[in-house]
């Protein structure tokens, strides 16, 4: 099976072991082969991927990141001239345009296979309710595939794709990853835009992307994070914690004792334990919760007015043709005529205290942590109980929309079975590359694989650069890590980057007194290297954190040892007073070290 990562595609394009027409071939051939997991709704076209590939070898890659990459898309996503069939065949048309999203990965260079299968009109989380056949899980198909993006998931999984689009709306991006060993991006609504998409919850749905890591995942995103005008929904970028190179620190939310208990079963435990132990290792601190607030949140979904919305969408259709939907979707969507406008408000209400009352998770983590679903079935016990088993599979994912946050799906090992097991890393709105840089670090810590095929991912490299959006900041003394003043810069969305040391060309001063303060200053000659922590701090929160700085201290330009320059701490050399010169300890550390000796 070839490594369908991004990475490994580009190295095989760039030394001439691969071409897009040679990928493209194989493809079509491992595409036969997985007939029987009723992945696609319209499968891949043989004339038409060899025109693509044709086309791309002809033009080239330049400006196109994600050239020769092919990817699948779920069947309620337009894409021009093809039908858009929402897994229920009464319902086909043909979509006059692509959805933004799509457009921007052909653009980019990547290259369409085919659409995939779903749960009808995208309500499900389990993969059984289509007019095209039970999707069928990649391990094994007696078991569930996840839904409503089935399809999507397994193509990645079974190498068919390097990447999928799917849509969540309560989960159809996190529960198909978690059940094919994939990596599921939830992204904060609004920031891949939703236009062209058949809408489920209008209000709530996301297009999601599965990938085999965070950094294939990352991307994606990268492509289709553009904001879209046109989609009412959608909203701007804005600033939110700051890509991780290191977990040290990082407080990481886990529900109470005794809760996942009462609900997961042996693998899903034992997923969450290696994570937590995993994270654990790598200096994160896990803070017990109450996810109460969450839990009761996630029984709206179904149990309230936002089925209505399901209705909405499909309204027409709907009231003339009830006998084209699948039964059990019949069933759910039935419903919406049980709720009033009095019932939604009522509902929204509820919802908005809830919101509230999560926030206490957030004053005090950086990120939660829950298993992805609770259980998987095999098909036949899910066909034996439609409703209830799906209703489980959502326990921890119903709630994530409605609460706007951003979650990220992660695989987490084997269960007793054999089949994947996944944990997923949940934060609020544009918390997104924060997100992907602690699943890139998760990922590869648990030493697990991605898809069916690839043993390993490997550790993800160090970045020293700055994330977008964001300044270098050398700091050298109370706000380092694990200092009184460093929650000045967590507070601020500020991530640590890396620890190094000062050209030797500074003095290094203690200034005494109620509260100890260093001040550092350049000289001409005699100077020595101290220890500094590099951070990354976004762009908007520095000038909010210059303005509490105390003179005689301020910012200025700090030469690190590299012969690099950074904005750093600097101190005016005219307003020492009787200021301890503390140059020979070599930094901040080692003074407090040394003070608190001579007080023992």
């Amino acid at each position: 099976m070839r490594d369908m990562r991004i990475a490994a595609l580009r190295a095989a394009y760039a030394d001439g072991s691969l071409t897009p027409t040679r990928l493209v071939e194989d493809l079509l051939h491992a595409g036969g082969v997985h007939a029987d997991r009723n992945i696609w709704i319209l499968p891949p076209e043989r004339e038409a991927l060899l025109q693509r590939a044709a086309e791309l070898e002809q033009t080239g890659r330049a400006g196109r990141p994600l050239w020769g990459i092919p990817f699948a898309v779920k069947d309620n996503i337009d894409i021009a001239g093809l039908p858009t069939t929402a897994a229920c065949k009464a319902f086909a048309h043909t979509a006059d345009a692509s959805a933004p999203v799509v457009q921007a990965l052909l653009d980019a260079g990547a290259i369409l296979v085919g659409k995939t299968n779903l749960d009808q009109f995208a309500t499900g989380l389990n993969g059984t309710r289509s007019d095209y056949g039970i999707c069928r899980n990649a391990f094994d198909p007696a078991y569930l595939a996840g839904g409503s993006s089935s399809g999507s998931a397994v193509a990645v999984a079974l190498g068919l794709a390097s990447f999928a689009l799917g849509t969540d709306t309560a989960g159809s991006g996190r529960v198909p990853a978690a059940f094919n060993n994939l990596i599921g991006l939830k992204p904060t609504r609004g920031l891949l835009s939703t236009r062209g998409v058949l809408p489920a919850c209008r209000s709530l749905d996301c297009v999601s992307v599965f990938a085999l890591t965070a950094a294939d995942a990352e991307a994606v995103f990268d492509v289709c994070a553009v904001f879209d005008a046109g989609d009412a929904y959608a909203r701007p970028a804005r600033s939110g914690p700051l890509p991780v190179n290191d977990l040290t620190g990082m407080r990481i939310a886990v529900p109470r004792a005794g809760v996942l208990e009462a609900d997961c079963d042996a693998a899903a435990l034992a997923a969450q334990a290696r994570a937590i132990d995993a994270l654990t290792a790598q200096g994160t601190v896990p803070v017990e919760v109450d996810i109460g607030p969450l839990l009761e949140a996630a029984l709206l979904l179904y149990e309230g007015p936002w089925v209505a919305e399901r209705y909405a969408a499909i309204r027409t259709f709907f009231d003339a043709t009830p006998e084209a939907v699948h039964p059990v979707v019949r069933a759910i969507i039935a419903r919406a005529r049980d709720y009033d406008a009095r019932a939604a408000f009522e509902a929204d209400y509820r919802l908005m205290t809830l919101r509230r009352a999560a926030e206490s998770i957030w004053q005090g983590c950086d990120a939660l942590l829950l298993p992805t679903s609770p259980t998987h079935y095999t098909v036949d016990a899910v066909l034996a109980d439609p409703i209830a088993t799906n209703s489980r599979l959502g326990r921890y994912t119903n709630f994530v929309n409605l609460i706007d946050l951003a979650a990220i799906a992660v695989p987490a090992g084997q269960g007793g079975t054999g089949l994947p097991v996944g944990v997923t890393l949940l934060a609020p709105a544009h918390a997104d590359r924060f997100l992907l840089s602690v699943a890139a670090r998760l990922h590869a810590a648990l030493n697990a694989t991605c898809g069916c095929g690839i043993a390993r991912v490997p550790e993800p490299a160090v970045s020293t650069a700055p994330p977008p959006g964001s300044y270098t900041l050398a700091v050298v003394g109370a706000h380092m890590s694990g200092l009184p003043l460093n929650h000045e810069l967590t507070a601020r969305g500020a991530r640590f980057l890396r620890r190094t040391r000062t050209a030797p060309a500074y003095r290094f001063y203690a200034m005494e007194g109620r509260i100890a303060r260093p001040g550092l200053v350049a000289v001409a000659a005699g100077g020595g290297a101290i220890e500094a922590e590099i951070w990354a701090i976004p762009t908007d929160a520095l000038g909010g954190f210059l303005a509490g700085i105390p003179a005689p201290l301020g910012l200025g330009r700090l030469m690190l040892e590299d012969g690099s320059e950074v904005i750093g701490f600097i101190c005016e050399p005219g307003r020492l007073g009787a200021a301890r010169d503390i140059t020979a300890l070599g930094g901040w550390r080692a003074y407090l070290a040394e003070k608190q000796l001579k007080s023992a």
